[in-house]
Protein backbone atom coordinates (compact mmCIF):
# COMPACT_ATOMS: atom_id res chain seq x y z
CA UNK A 1 0.00 0.00 0.00
CA UNK A 2 1.29 3.40 -0.73
CA UNK A 3 2.13 5.34 2.37
CA UNK A 4 0.63 7.72 4.64
CA UNK A 5 -0.45 11.16 2.88
CA UNK A 6 0.41 13.34 5.98
CA UNK A 7 4.06 14.09 5.17
CA UNK A 8 5.58 15.16 2.22
CA UNK A 9 6.60 12.16 0.15
CA UNK A 10 10.30 11.89 -0.72
CA UNK A 11 12.01 10.06 -3.71
CA UNK A 12 15.02 8.96 -5.10
CA UNK A 13 15.99 9.32 -8.52
CA UNK A 14 18.77 7.66 -10.14
CA UNK A 15 19.80 8.66 -13.53
CA UNK A 16 21.90 6.42 -15.71
CA UNK A 17 23.57 8.10 -18.82
CA UNK A 18 24.99 5.27 -21.15
CA UNK A 19 22.87 3.87 -24.25
CA UNK A 20 24.55 1.64 -26.86
CA UNK A 21 23.01 4.29 -29.73
CA UNK A 22 21.07 6.97 -29.53
CA UNK A 23 17.73 7.13 -30.87
CA UNK A 24 17.32 10.22 -33.54
CA UNK A 25 14.69 11.99 -31.57
CA UNK A 26 16.38 11.98 -28.57
CA UNK A 27 18.02 15.04 -26.71
CA UNK A 28 18.04 13.25 -23.04
CA UNK A 29 21.75 13.39 -21.31
CA UNK A 30 22.70 10.20 -22.51
CA UNK A 31 26.38 8.88 -23.91
CA UNK A 32 26.97 6.24 -26.63
CA UNK A 33 30.19 3.91 -25.75
CA UNK A 34 32.04 5.79 -28.47
CA UNK A 35 31.00 9.39 -27.09
CA UNK A 36 32.57 8.70 -23.67
CA UNK A 37 35.59 6.91 -25.44
CA UNK A 38 39.07 7.76 -23.64
CA UNK A 39 36.76 9.90 -20.50
CA UNK A 40 37.57 7.18 -18.16
CA UNK A 41 33.80 7.29 -17.36
CA UNK A 42 32.43 3.36 -17.04
CA UNK A 43 29.48 1.72 -15.37
CA UNK A 44 31.53 0.93 -12.57
CA UNK A 45 32.68 4.17 -12.31
CA UNK A 46 29.41 5.47 -12.37
CA UNK A 47 28.57 3.09 -9.66
CA UNK A 48 31.02 4.67 -7.04
CA UNK A 49 30.03 7.72 -7.68
CA UNK A 50 26.69 7.50 -7.44
CA UNK A 51 27.78 5.45 -3.90
CA UNK A 52 29.74 8.91 -2.96
CA UNK A 53 26.49 11.37 -3.74
CA UNK A 54 24.62 8.97 -2.19
CA UNK A 55 26.61 9.14 1.34
CA UNK A 56 26.71 13.22 0.50
CA UNK A 57 22.71 13.52 0.08
CA UNK A 58 22.63 11.71 3.81
CA UNK A 59 24.41 14.52 5.14
CA UNK A 60 22.22 17.03 3.85
CA UNK A 61 18.82 15.03 4.10
CA UNK A 62 19.13 13.49 7.23
CA UNK A 63 17.11 10.24 8.26
CA UNK A 64 14.75 10.73 6.15
CA UNK A 65 12.92 6.88 4.31
CA UNK A 66 12.95 6.86 0.68
CA UNK A 67 8.90 6.33 -0.44
CA UNK A 68 10.11 5.52 -3.86
CA UNK A 69 12.79 5.36 -6.33
CA UNK A 70 12.79 5.67 -9.94
CA UNK A 71 16.15 4.66 -12.22
CA UNK A 72 15.56 6.58 -15.48
CA UNK A 73 18.73 7.24 -18.32
CA UNK A 74 19.42 6.59 -20.74
CA UNK A 75 19.13 2.65 -20.69
CA UNK A 76 19.36 1.22 -17.13
CA UNK A 77 19.12 -1.97 -18.28
CA UNK A 78 22.23 -2.33 -19.99
CA UNK A 79 23.72 -2.11 -16.46
CA UNK A 80 22.41 -5.54 -15.77
CA UNK A 81 19.95 -6.31 -12.74
CA UNK A 82 23.41 -7.45 -10.60
CA UNK A 83 24.48 -3.52 -10.67
CA UNK A 84 20.52 -2.17 -10.76
CA UNK A 85 20.24 -4.65 -7.52
CA UNK A 86 23.81 -2.91 -6.02
CA UNK A 87 21.88 0.82 -6.14
CA UNK A 88 18.84 -0.53 -4.81
CA UNK A 89 20.57 -2.00 -1.68
CA UNK A 90 22.98 0.97 -1.26
CA UNK A 91 19.72 3.43 -1.19
CA UNK A 92 18.39 0.92 0.98
CA UNK A 93 21.63 0.98 3.37
CA UNK A 94 21.64 4.63 3.27
CA UNK A 95 17.88 5.90 3.94
CA UNK A 96 16.08 2.89 4.12
CA UNK A 97 13.04 2.31 2.69
CA UNK A 98 9.38 3.02 3.73
CA UNK A 99 6.71 -0.34 3.81
CA UNK A 100 5.05 -0.83 0.61
CA UNK A 101 8.01 1.53 -1.41
CA UNK A 102 7.68 1.60 -5.18
CA UNK A 103 11.02 0.82 -6.90
CA UNK A 104 10.87 1.67 -11.12
CA UNK A 105 13.41 0.79 -13.51
CA UNK A 106 13.13 1.77 -17.23
CA UNK A 107 14.28 -0.65 -19.65
CA UNK A 108 15.07 -0.82 -23.29
CA UNK A 109 12.99 -4.23 -24.59
CA UNK A 110 16.55 -5.15 -26.60
CA UNK A 111 18.50 -5.23 -23.14
CA UNK A 112 16.32 -7.42 -20.96
CA UNK A 113 15.11 -10.89 -20.70
CA UNK A 114 13.86 -13.28 -18.40
CA UNK A 115 16.90 -14.14 -16.25
CA UNK A 116 17.32 -9.64 -15.93
CA UNK A 117 13.70 -9.02 -15.03
CA UNK A 118 13.98 -12.09 -12.18
CA UNK A 119 16.88 -10.91 -11.04
CA UNK A 120 15.04 -6.93 -10.18
CA UNK A 121 12.29 -8.67 -8.58
CA UNK A 122 14.26 -10.72 -6.37
CA UNK A 123 16.33 -7.87 -5.44
CA UNK A 124 12.81 -5.40 -4.76
CA UNK A 125 12.26 -3.78 -7.65
CA UNK A 126 8.18 -3.28 -7.70
CA UNK A 127 7.80 -2.27 -11.55
CA UNK A 128 9.37 -1.93 -14.92
CA UNK A 129 9.13 1.10 -17.40
CA UNK A 130 9.70 -0.88 -20.76
CA UNK A 131 9.63 1.95 -23.85
CA UNK A 132 7.94 0.18 -26.84
CA UNK A 133 6.81 3.31 -28.88
CA UNK A 134 5.26 1.63 -31.78
CA UNK A 135 4.04 -1.42 -32.99
CA UNK A 136 5.12 -0.69 -36.33
CA UNK A 137 8.29 -1.53 -38.02
CA UNK A 138 8.44 1.74 -40.29
CA UNK A 139 7.63 3.62 -37.35
CA UNK A 140 10.63 2.73 -35.18
CA UNK A 141 12.97 2.91 -37.86
CA UNK A 142 12.30 6.42 -38.35
CA UNK A 143 12.65 6.99 -34.61
CA UNK A 144 16.28 4.95 -34.71
CA UNK A 145 14.76 2.30 -32.28
CA UNK A 146 16.49 -0.80 -32.46
CA UNK A 147 14.43 -3.19 -31.05
CA UNK A 148 12.16 -5.22 -33.12
CA UNK A 149 7.96 -5.00 -32.88
CA UNK A 150 7.09 -7.54 -31.17
CA UNK A 151 10.17 -7.40 -28.21
CA UNK A 152 8.44 -4.89 -26.16
CA UNK A 153 5.03 -7.05 -25.45
CA UNK A 154 7.10 -10.13 -25.10
CA UNK A 155 9.63 -8.35 -22.20
CA UNK A 156 6.29 -6.80 -20.49
CA UNK A 157 4.97 -10.54 -20.15
CA UNK A 158 8.72 -11.59 -19.20
CA UNK A 159 8.55 -8.35 -16.14
CA UNK A 160 4.66 -9.76 -15.16
CA UNK A 161 5.52 -13.48 -15.42
CA UNK A 162 8.63 -12.82 -13.18
CA UNK A 163 6.81 -11.13 -10.42
CA UNK A 164 6.91 -7.57 -10.63
CA UNK A 165 3.81 -6.05 -9.63
CA UNK A 166 3.25 -3.31 -12.40
CA UNK A 167 4.37 -2.98 -15.95
CA UNK A 168 4.32 0.25 -18.21
CA UNK A 169 4.58 0.28 -21.60
CA UNK A 170 5.73 4.19 -23.43
CA UNK A 171 4.49 5.38 -26.90
CA UNK A 172 5.53 7.89 -29.17
CA UNK A 173 2.32 8.75 -31.29
CA UNK A 174 1.70 11.11 -34.23
CA UNK A 175 5.54 10.05 -35.69
CA UNK A 176 5.86 11.33 -39.68
CA UNK A 177 4.94 8.47 -41.58
CA UNK A 178 2.50 7.13 -38.97
CA UNK A 179 -1.33 6.50 -39.74
CA UNK A 180 -4.31 5.96 -37.66
CA UNK A 181 -4.29 1.95 -38.35
CA UNK A 182 -0.61 1.98 -37.16
CA UNK A 183 -1.59 3.20 -33.69
CA UNK A 184 -4.19 0.84 -33.29
CA UNK A 185 -2.04 -1.76 -33.77
CA UNK A 186 0.50 -0.28 -31.60
CA UNK A 187 -2.80 -0.17 -29.23
CA UNK A 188 -3.08 -3.82 -29.83
CA UNK A 189 -0.04 -4.72 -28.71
CA UNK A 190 0.02 -3.22 -25.85
CA UNK A 191 -3.07 -4.25 -24.34
CA UNK A 192 -2.15 -8.15 -25.26
CA UNK A 193 1.23 -7.59 -23.37
CA UNK A 194 -1.24 -7.44 -19.96
CA UNK A 195 0.21 -4.55 -18.61
CA UNK A 196 -1.34 -1.83 -15.90
CA UNK A 197 0.39 1.26 -17.01
CA UNK A 198 0.44 3.57 -20.23
CA UNK A 199 2.24 6.47 -21.20
CA UNK A 200 1.94 7.90 -24.78
CA UNK A 201 3.22 11.13 -25.78
CA UNK A 202 3.51 13.75 -28.99
CA UNK A 203 6.82 13.02 -30.63
CA UNK A 204 8.62 16.65 -29.81
CA UNK A 205 11.12 17.11 -32.49
CA UNK A 206 14.27 18.48 -29.90
CA UNK A 207 16.53 20.83 -31.46
CA UNK A 208 19.91 19.11 -32.00
CA UNK A 209 18.85 15.90 -32.43
CA UNK A 210 19.13 13.69 -35.61
CA UNK A 211 15.43 14.42 -36.52
CA UNK A 212 15.64 17.96 -36.40
CA UNK A 213 18.18 17.91 -38.86
CA UNK A 214 16.25 15.50 -41.29
CA UNK A 215 12.83 17.10 -40.66
CA UNK A 216 15.27 20.85 -41.76
CA UNK A 217 16.54 19.12 -44.83
CA UNK A 218 13.25 18.36 -45.84
CA UNK A 219 13.70 14.52 -45.84
CA UNK A 220 10.52 14.14 -43.25
CA UNK A 221 7.78 16.49 -42.08
CA UNK A 222 7.36 18.05 -39.15
CA UNK A 223 4.78 16.26 -37.07
CA UNK A 224 1.28 18.09 -37.48
CA UNK A 225 -0.77 19.46 -34.33
CA UNK A 226 -3.89 18.55 -35.46
CA UNK A 227 -2.64 14.78 -36.44
CA UNK A 228 -0.99 14.29 -32.80
CA UNK A 229 -4.60 15.70 -31.42
CA UNK A 230 -6.93 13.04 -33.22
CA UNK A 231 -4.32 10.26 -32.45
CA UNK A 232 -4.69 11.63 -28.64
CA UNK A 233 -8.26 10.85 -28.65
CA UNK A 234 -8.05 7.69 -29.90
CA UNK A 235 -5.69 6.31 -27.77
CA UNK A 236 -7.38 8.16 -24.80
CA UNK A 237 -10.95 6.01 -25.69
CA UNK A 238 -9.43 2.56 -26.73
CA UNK A 239 -7.18 2.93 -23.23
CA UNK A 240 -10.40 3.77 -21.42
CA UNK A 241 -12.52 1.50 -23.26
CA UNK A 242 -9.88 -1.43 -22.10
CA UNK A 243 -10.20 -0.22 -18.18
CA UNK A 244 -7.04 2.09 -18.25
CA UNK A 245 -8.36 5.30 -17.21
CA UNK A 246 -6.03 8.63 -17.47
CA UNK A 247 -4.78 9.65 -14.07
CA UNK A 248 -2.28 12.21 -15.81
CA UNK A 249 -2.36 13.90 -19.39
CA UNK A 250 0.04 11.44 -20.65
CA UNK A 251 -0.28 8.79 -18.54
CA UNK A 252 -3.25 5.58 -18.33
CA UNK A 253 -3.41 3.31 -15.25
CA UNK A 254 -5.38 0.08 -14.33
CA UNK A 255 -6.20 1.15 -11.08
CA UNK A 256 -4.52 3.48 -8.39
CA UNK A 257 -2.12 1.46 -7.35
CA UNK A 258 -0.59 0.87 -11.00
CA UNK A 259 0.07 4.93 -10.97
CA UNK A 260 3.94 5.82 -10.82
CA UNK A 261 4.04 7.30 -7.43
CA UNK A 262 7.17 8.53 -8.22
CA UNK A 263 6.25 10.71 -10.52
CA UNK A 264 3.09 11.93 -8.94
CA UNK A 265 5.26 13.32 -6.24
CA UNK A 266 6.83 15.58 -9.17
CA UNK A 267 3.41 16.33 -9.79
CA UNK A 268 2.01 17.17 -6.54
CA UNK A 269 5.17 19.19 -4.71
CA UNK A 270 6.98 15.90 -3.39
CA UNK A 271 10.91 16.44 -2.50
CA UNK A 272 13.25 14.29 -4.25
CA UNK A 273 17.06 13.85 -4.44
CA UNK A 274 18.45 13.25 -7.99
CA UNK A 275 21.64 11.19 -8.12
CA UNK A 276 23.75 10.85 -11.64
CA UNK A 277 24.80 12.87 -13.66
CA UNK A 278 22.83 16.12 -15.22
CA UNK A 279 20.17 14.40 -12.67
CA UNK A 280 17.87 17.73 -10.92
CA UNK A 281 17.10 17.89 -7.01
CA UNK A 282 14.08 19.47 -5.40
CA UNK A 283 14.03 20.04 -1.41
CA UNK A 284 11.64 22.34 -0.06
CA UNK A 285 11.54 25.07 -2.50
CA UNK A 286 15.17 24.49 -3.59
CA UNK A 287 15.85 22.85 -6.92
CA UNK A 288 19.35 21.71 -8.13
CA UNK A 289 21.06 20.16 -10.71
CA UNK A 290 24.45 18.33 -11.47
CA UNK A 291 27.26 18.26 -13.68
CA UNK A 292 26.12 16.94 -17.43
CA UNK A 293 29.14 14.62 -18.38
CA UNK A 294 29.55 11.14 -16.09
CA UNK A 295 33.43 12.02 -16.11
CA UNK A 296 33.42 15.53 -14.53
CA UNK A 297 30.75 13.90 -11.89
CA UNK A 298 32.24 11.11 -11.16
CA UNK A 299 35.93 13.40 -10.75
CA UNK A 300 34.16 15.79 -8.50
CA UNK A 301 32.88 13.61 -6.49
CA UNK A 302 35.96 11.53 -5.86
CA UNK A 303 37.80 14.82 -4.93
CA UNK A 304 35.08 15.27 -2.70
CA UNK A 305 33.19 17.74 -4.08
CA UNK A 306 29.66 18.49 -4.55
CA UNK A 307 28.86 17.55 -8.47
CA UNK A 308 25.68 20.76 -8.45
CA UNK A 309 26.42 22.82 -11.46
CA UNK A 310 23.72 25.37 -10.72
CA UNK A 311 20.81 26.08 -8.00
CA UNK A 312 17.88 28.29 -7.62
CA UNK A 313 15.39 29.19 -4.37
CA UNK A 314 11.65 29.15 -5.34
CA UNK A 315 9.45 31.72 -4.58
CA UNK A 316 5.84 31.69 -3.06
CA UNK A 317 5.26 32.88 -6.35
CA UNK A 318 6.96 30.35 -8.39
CA UNK A 319 5.84 27.34 -6.70
CA UNK A 320 2.13 28.56 -6.42
CA UNK A 321 2.78 28.90 -10.64
CA UNK A 322 4.39 25.19 -10.79
CA UNK A 323 0.93 23.93 -8.87
CA UNK A 324 -1.11 25.36 -11.04
CA UNK A 325 1.01 23.98 -13.93
CA UNK A 326 1.35 20.54 -12.58
CA UNK A 327 -1.72 19.66 -10.93
CA UNK A 328 -4.00 20.77 -13.59
CA UNK A 329 -2.83 18.03 -15.60
CA UNK A 330 -3.98 15.20 -13.17
CA UNK A 331 -6.95 13.41 -12.76
CA UNK A 332 -7.57 14.58 -9.68
CA UNK A 333 -7.52 17.87 -10.53
CA UNK A 334 -5.97 21.68 -8.88
CA UNK A 335 -8.00 22.99 -5.83
CA UNK A 336 -9.39 26.02 -7.12
CA UNK A 337 -8.61 28.30 -3.91
CA UNK A 338 -5.18 28.01 -5.08
CA UNK A 339 -6.17 30.36 -7.76
CA UNK A 340 -6.33 34.42 -7.15
CA UNK A 341 -9.72 36.16 -8.20
CA UNK A 342 -8.96 36.51 -11.74
CA UNK A 343 -7.72 32.86 -12.18
CA UNK A 344 -11.25 31.77 -10.35
CA UNK A 345 -12.88 34.02 -13.49
CA UNK A 346 -10.94 32.50 -16.13
CA UNK A 347 -11.75 29.11 -14.97
CA UNK A 348 -15.51 29.72 -14.80
CA UNK A 349 -15.32 30.74 -18.52
CA UNK A 350 -13.12 27.63 -19.38
CA UNK A 351 -15.84 25.60 -18.10
CA UNK A 352 -18.52 27.03 -20.29
CA UNK A 353 -15.99 26.74 -23.07
CA UNK A 354 -15.82 22.75 -22.54
CA UNK A 355 -12.08 22.85 -21.11
CA UNK A 356 -12.79 22.20 -17.36
CA UNK A 357 -15.65 20.12 -15.99
CA UNK A 358 -18.07 21.91 -14.38
CA UNK A 359 -19.57 19.72 -12.02
CA UNK A 360 -16.14 19.50 -10.37
CA UNK A 361 -15.66 23.79 -10.76
CA UNK A 362 -18.77 23.94 -8.50
CA UNK A 363 -17.03 21.03 -5.74
CA UNK A 364 -13.65 23.07 -5.70
CA UNK A 365 -11.45 21.99 -8.25
CA UNK A 366 -10.04 22.79 -12.01
CA UNK A 367 -10.58 19.63 -13.57
CA UNK A 368 -9.31 19.23 -17.11
CA UNK A 369 -11.97 17.73 -19.73
CA UNK A 370 -11.18 15.92 -23.18
CA UNK A 371 -11.10 18.99 -25.09
CA UNK A 372 -9.20 20.64 -21.92
CA UNK A 373 -6.44 18.34 -22.42
CA UNK A 374 -5.89 18.76 -25.57
CA UNK A 375 -5.27 22.20 -25.22
CA UNK A 376 -3.70 22.18 -21.42
CA UNK A 377 -0.77 24.36 -21.95
CA UNK A 378 -3.61 27.16 -22.83
CA UNK A 379 -5.58 26.00 -20.16
CA UNK A 380 -2.90 26.57 -17.38
CA UNK A 381 -1.64 29.94 -19.29
CA UNK A 382 -5.54 31.22 -19.10
CA UNK A 383 -5.84 30.58 -15.23
CA UNK A 384 -2.25 31.97 -14.65
CA UNK A 385 -2.77 34.93 -16.54
CA UNK A 386 -6.41 35.29 -15.44
CA UNK A 387 -7.36 35.51 -18.74
CA UNK A 388 -11.52 35.24 -19.36
CA UNK A 389 -12.05 35.45 -23.01
CA UNK A 390 -14.13 33.04 -24.41
CA UNK A 391 -12.64 30.38 -26.37
CA UNK A 392 -13.76 29.74 -30.14
CA UNK A 393 -16.29 26.70 -30.35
Amino acid sequence: MPPSTDRVPFGIYVHVPFCAARCGYCDFNTYTPSELAGSGASPDGWLDAVRRELELARSVVGSRPVDTVFVGGGTPSLLGAERLATVLDEVRSTFGLTPGVEVTTESNPESTSPSFFEGLAASGFTRVSLGMQSAAPHVLRLLERRHTPGRAVAAAREARAAGLEHVNLDLIYSTPGETDDDLRASLDAVLAAGVDHVSAYSLIVEDGTALARRVARGEVPAPDDDVAAARYELIDDRLTAAGMPWYEVSNWAASPEAQCRHNLGYWLDGDWWGLGPGAHSHLDGARWWNVKHPARYGAMLEAGESPEAGREELTESDRATERVMLRLRLVSGLAVELLDDAGRAAAEQAAVDGLLDPVALTEGRAVLTSRGRLLADGVVHRLLAGDPTPVPA
